[in-house]
């Protein structure tokens, strides 16, 4: 009993000392980033951030809402990232375990010969026998002092590698609803090219049905080429049709591997069915990125080198170590659970490290080169974020603005097509036809020009909900 109060003694003494060595307690790294980063000049201090909002209330589409929702439980990354998380918890348990001790139970049987021209075997042969069996049944404890915050600090590290996985997994969500309603959108603008080029090429074979007519009535100055020009844009738009066509059943492979199906037909609504009903506030610059994934995986594994740095530093000290074994032993199997079989053994150590080939100091060195590297991918994540931030309301803006001009623009070259067609069938002598195509041909592109800004629109609208973390809660 006395051993075990020597040992005990020593244990107290060095928590004593933890005073000095105690492991440092995580602080985040100040000035990480600075608020002028974000560059929003939007800014309501009363705002409700967007990445509060649901992703419902955002993607209000019934068709596009099945999707994520099908997404959300079938697709291949979303399963794989919740495995993941299910190897971070049993990591987190078994940080949990490390202050309790280590206790092991096991059997042995041993038959031994000896030589008899040995001491063991000389002095077996005085009893008659040329061998030993020995039975033994023994269980062994052995516990480790967390003096230094050692453990403490693995058990920390533990729990900010899950919470970094946990994070992971929140930002395959967060990319995956905003990569199906951003494959969804295209589509749907796809569909209203595909439209407009039917339309297209409706107006375009009766205008070479027209020219054709004019020619051969030698009206006004219809020739050859301006035949043969019509039928090329004609041909052009038919061409197109098959691109966008191929396009669409394009992105509704992209949509179906999204959801974790095999490529199938997508059901939709059409664009000018999308409405922005949520006002895009982002939320004041201290909340602004705080439910950004990537973020905060960043930190959290900023926080893991920190606390893996503790544990390097621990290792520079000596550690505490308390062990016992006890069970049942006996040369004979018939009295082997007998009460004179028992033993019992208590060990105390304490082990210092003095010369280990510079193992502890690299280590050391390198964990808080490791440190530095993640403290700077953290403020890395952070920058990026608000560029993100940035760009999708400046783009959001930029889109809307340019909307109803590009609408304003169309409506004008429709009024100069109608003009150049009026010009031409009253036989204008110095209006060619080519004017006329020219005019088909800009009003055209300008119709693409207003569903691509409607597109622009919606696609910023993702970006933002995506740059701001949202759609993972």
């Amino acid at each position: 009993m006395k051993s075990i109060y020597k040992i005990l003694g020593v244990g107290m003494l060095f928590f004593a000392l933890q005073s000095c060595f105690v492991a440092k307690e995580y602080q985040e790294p100040e000035d990480i980033v600075e608020q002028e980063t974000y560059r929003t000049d939007q800014l309501s201090e009363d705002s409700l951030s967007l990445a509060e909002v649901s992703w419902k209330d955002i993607f209000t589409d019934s068709y596009l809402q099945q999707y994520i929702d099908r997404a959300l439980i079938n697709n291949i990354d979303i399963r794989i990232a919740l495995e993941q998380i299910s190897a971070a918890e049993a990591y987190v348990k078994q940080g949990k375990a490390g202050y309790w001790p280590s206790i092991n139970a096991g059997t042995d049987y041993t038959l031994s010969y000896p030589s008899k021209n040995g001491s063991q075997g000389a002095l077996l042969s005085q009893t008659g026998k040329d061998h030993v069996e020995v039975f033994n049944l023994a269980g062994n404890l052995s516990w480790e002092a967390d003096i230094w915050g050692k453990i403490r600090s693995q058990k920390r590290a533990f729990d900010a590698s899950y919470l970094q996985t946990v994070a992971a997994h929140q930002a395959v969500k967060t990319g995956l609803i905003a990569g199906i309603a951003s494959s969804y959108y295209q589509l749907l603008a796809i569909d209203k090219q595909i439209e407009l080029t039917e339309q297209t090429i409706e107006t375009r074979k009766t205008s070479l049905e027209t020219t054709k007519a004019l020619k051969d009535a030698g009206a006004g100055n219809i020739t050859s080429t301006a035949v043969q020009q019509t039928e090329a844009q004609y041909l052009g738009a038919k061409a197109l049709l098959i691109d966008l066509k191929n396009e669409a059943r394009l992105l509704e492979n992209v949509i179906s591997l999204l959801m974790g199906d095999e490529p199938h037909a997508i059901e939709r609504s059409t664009l000018n069915d999308q409405e922005i009903t949520n006002d895009l506030k982002v939320g004041v610059p201290l909340q602004l990125l705080s439910n950004r994934p990537d973020v905060i995986a960043a930190e959290n594994n900023y926080r893991q080198a920190f606390e893996m740095t503790n544990v390097a530093r621990a290792n520079f000290y000596p550690s505490l170590t308390i062990g016992a074994s006890g069970g049942v032993e006996s040369l004979k199997l018939d009295n082997w659970f007998d009460a004179n079989s028992l033993f019992a053994n208590v060990l105390g150590g304490i082990t210092a490290p003095i010369f280990n080939g510079r193992q502890i100091k690299t280590q050391y060195e390198v964990s808080k080169i490791q440190q530095e590297q993640a403290r700077l991918n953290y403020r890395g994540a952070l920058i990026q974020a608000s560029k993100d931030v940035s760009d999708a309301l400046y783009n959001y803006e930029a889109s809307t603005d340019k909307i109803e001009l590009k609408r304003e623009q169309r409506s004008l070259l429709e009024k100069a097509v109608e003009d150049s067609q009026e010009l031409l069938q009253s036989g204008y002598n110095n209006f060619s036809y080519l004017e006329v195509l020219t005019a088909q041909e800009n009003v055209l592109n300008s119709s693409v020009d207003v569903i691509n800004s409607q597109l622009s629109q919606l696609i910023a609208m993702v970006d933002l909900y995506q740059a701001l973390g949202g759609g993972w809660k």
